[in-house]
């Protein structure tokens, strides 16, 4: 059975998640509330870890990963970004979206998409999620938790531990998040090409 870190969704626990941090420098995946839906994630640097979330999530290497940051100060050193295209990220970021945009050179070959060398970033709005990351101190490779086969994600922690155990280190429960996916858009193109409509609302990027 994964490892369980019952955290406050309000005031998360320092030394909980510090051992999940663990996890994830040694090389784990774990499973970690969003403020869309659950997610896997692992060390971006970890070409292993990062191999084991594909294997996990049931996707290939064309499969767009995201890279969950902190800001955008440093999602900009992730992905090329113009004044235009800062500005939209401004106002829809802490937030339910992921951006595709051109990876910078900081981005490993493996984790951008092989013909495009584009790559999905977001800055979530999740407290959890937002301790998480400034512990871990770099972004974390993350994909929504949707069983292969199956459309919609997986919320619920007990079944999480239950229909993962052997393959997730971890489950990081803090009660319920939103069943929704993010609102994807593409920006790697010039103009903004919306992917998919989700959680986060279009008219707060002026769509």
């Amino acid at each position: 059975m994964p490892q369980r870190f019952e955290i406050h969704p309000d005031n998360p626990q320092p030394r909980l998640l510090k051992q999940a941090t663990a996890l994830l420098d040694r090389g784990e995946v774990l499973a970690v509330p969003t403020d869309s839906s659950y997610a896997l994630v692992c060390h971006l640097d970890d070409k292993a870890a990062s191999d084991k979330l594909r294997r996990i999530r049931g996707v290939d290497d064309k499969h767009h990963l995201t890279l969950l940051c902190r800001d955008l100060s440093e999602l900009a050193t992730y992905a090329q970004v113009d004044n235009q295209q800062y500005r939209l990220l401004k106002a829809a970021t802490p937030g339910a979206y992921t951006f595709i945009l051109q990876a910078t050179k900081e981005v490993p070959r493996r984790l951008s998409h092989p013909s495009r060398k584009t790559i999905g970033l977001r800055v979530p709005d999740h407290k959890v999620l937002q301790d998480l990351l400034a512990l871990h101190n770099t972004p974390l490779l993350a994909t929504t938790l949707i069983a292969p086969g199956e459309q919609d994600p997986i919320n619920d922690a007990d079944e999480i531990c239950e229909r993962y155990q052997g393959r997730v280190a971890a489950v990081i429960d803090a009660g319920a998040c939103p069943r929704s996916p993010t609102t994807v858009v593409d920006l790697s193109q010039g103009e903004p090409v919306v992917i998919r409509e989700g959680r986060g609302p279009l008219s707060k990027l002026g769509l």
